[in-house]
């Protein structure tokens, strides 16, 4: 992908990081409380029954401890791809992540639960940003060398 477009591959990192950092704050109750308007989740408990509907064949536990690493990968992801920090990385893990989770909705819900969602859009999104060799705006872009 060429460099002629820092616009778009800015509002890629933005619209990614901000599609992360939301719903890490619904699960922990920040966006509201379960059932309120905009709310998925509202808190830990919903987020993880939730989570063991992706991964059936785990128990309540084990569904949880998924759901703990899958908050924390997305809040780094969201976090890192918001101030420009390893994007290439992030972006690989975000579309990693978001295929997984894609996957699952499609086997364990049904073929059209992702698409509900925009999950596979982030998916190619993150696998586009992935590919841009420079990011302009972004901590990567900082010669860290000269200081």
């Amino acid at each position: 992908m060429n460099n002629t477009t820092p616009i778009a591959q800015l509002i890629t990192r933005l619209a990614l990081g901000i599609g992360f950092i939301l719903p890490v704050m619904d699960r922990l109750g920040l966006m509201g409380a379960p059932g309120s308007k905009g709310v998925t989740w509202g808190d830990w408990q919903h987020f993880v029954s939730y989570t063991n509907t992706l991964v059936p064949f785990l128990n309540n536990s084990l569904a949880g401890i998924m759901g703990l690493i899958a908050t924390i990968a997305e809040a780094v992801f969201g976090i890192c791809l918001i101030v420009g920090f390893k994007i290439k990385w992030m972006a690989l893990g975000a579309a990693f992540l978001t295929l997984t989770f894609g996957l699952c909705m499609a086997a364990f819900i049904n073929v059209g639960a992702p698409f509900g969602y925009p999950v596979f859009v982030f998916t190619g999104a993150a696998l586009l940003l992935a590919n841009v060799s420079y990011y302009k705006w972004s901590i990567d872009s900082l010669n860290l060398k000269a200081l």
